[in-house]
């Protein structure tokens, strides 16, 4: 294999690794058929951006997931207010709130109550929206029951994962004033950065075999004129470049490549939503991607 179809193929896949780096949440929409819906619970499940500001600086961005019921969120940030967020008391909020609110935000622990009756109890108090804390850091479908009848909520309900709460507890709990923007960004048609990878990778391959053809060909025509110069001299070889820019690949090879490869996929399902594990993956391809350059710029040279 050509050297410089070696490095085209590592470099595509050093784009289609990073690739879901862009999108680590997945859908941005997702329907469910299997939960239930009904007038007043018929929402699809949407991902939820929670941009904080802590004293009035922009601080962490989380993601949390909109429920069945509720309003539905805006899908552009510049509609999107900033709202103060404040603890709810009872914690839960199993039950009306002890103190009125004036259009904030509430964060709720996730309880053993229904998710309608914290969000009826909520709005009751004057909240404009309710912040469920799940207690696992996973994110949790928040649907009705069948014979739930009191759906006529009118705040947007959000579930957050459990690191997510703490942090934000942590926030409150120190004195700080901290606002939250609540939106749900729409996925287009079309994404950019897509088509602009996709360029990416099919403009090296598509250099890489031309820049190889060429050189291949340049060989060929050196290696006519010698035959047509030379008589009975010993020819040196040109028909395939120098050894050190081809690579054999038997079958052992290619089956450990697939385990290796399958290994490292199955590696990155499980660490991706790590973020240390993501940073040292994205050093080790800068890394690689450098050194891989370097290289074909000295064999180009020389």
């Amino acid at each position: 294999m050509d050297f410089l179809r070696i490095t085209s193929l590592i470099f595509i896949c050093g784009v289609l690794l990073n690739f879901p780096a862009i999108v680590t949440a997945g859908d941005i929409v997702h329907d469910d058929d299997l939960a239930p819906k009904k007038p007043g619970c018929e929402n699809d499940f949407v991902l939820v951006k929670v941009q904080t500001w802590i004293n009035g600086e922009e601080d962490a961005e989380f993601v949390g997931v909109g429920a069945r019921f509720g309003t539905t969120i805006v899908s552009k940030e510049k509609n999107a207010q900033q709202t103060p967020l404040t603890l709810s008391d009872p914690r839960d909020c199993c039950k009306p709130p002890r103190k009125k609110l004036s259009g904030e935000v509430v964060m709720v622990d996730r309880g053993h109550c229904k998710f309608t009756t914290k969000a009826n109890n909520a709005e009751a108090a004057g909240a404009s929206a309710i912040l469920i804390v799940n207690n696992e850091k996973e994110l949790y479908k928040m649907v009705c029951d069948p014979g739930e009848t009191d759906l006529d909520i009118h705040i947007p309900a959000v579930m957050l994962p459990q690191d997510a709460g703490i942090t934000l507890n942590k926030m409150l709990l120190n004195g700080s004033s901290v606002t939250v923007q609540l939106y749900s960004p729409k996925r287009p048609v079309v994404d950019i950065a897509e088509v602009f990878l996709w360029l990416m990778a099919v403009g090296t391959i598509l250099c890489g075999s031309y820049w190889s053809a060429g050189s291949a060909r340049e060989a060929a025509i050196e290696q006519d004129k010698l035959l047509k110069d030379a008589s009975e001299k010993e020819l040196p070889n040109f028909g395939t470049g120098d050894s050190s820019t081809v690579m054999d690949i038997n079958m052992i090879s290619a089956v450990l490549f697939v385990v290796v490869a399958s290994c490292f996929l199955i590696v990155l399902y499980k660490l991706m939503r790590f973020t240390w594990f993501f940073e040292i993956l994205v050093v080790l391809f800068c890394i690689g991607g450098v050194e891989v350059r370097v290289v074909a710029l000295i064999c180009y040279l020389s």
